[in-house]
């Protein structure tokens, strides 16, 4: 079999993808994990502590990972997760 090809934008090394700010709204979420479960790049995880709902929310594994592509907040049915855009720092 073929070895595969890691493709990257021509700029990746000029140009450096989004930090986000994860931002959960405990006791407004019901525990359906789709932000769990459909996050791209596997930020979130099931915490164990319970919320006011006696449910298990998300909770932040590696913020560093998120690049605020805003599927979790899309996807909540909840509205309680949303992201926001870290600002960047000289050199990022």
């Amino acid at each position: 079999m073929p070895e595969r090809i890691k493709h990257q934008p021509l700029d990746a090394k000029s140009v450096k993808p989004p930090k986000g700010e994860i931002h959960l709204i405990r006791d407004q979420c019901k525990g359906c994990s789709y932000c769990i479960q459909f996050c791209p790049r596997k930020v979130l995880e099931e915490s164990q502590e319970m919320n006011a709902r006696g449910v298990h929310p998300p909770k932040v594994v590696d913020e560093s990972k998120c690049v605020v592509c805003n599927f979790c907040t899309s996807i909540c049915p909840d509205f309680a997760i949303y992201v926001i855009e870290k600002p960047c720092k000289e050199g990022c």
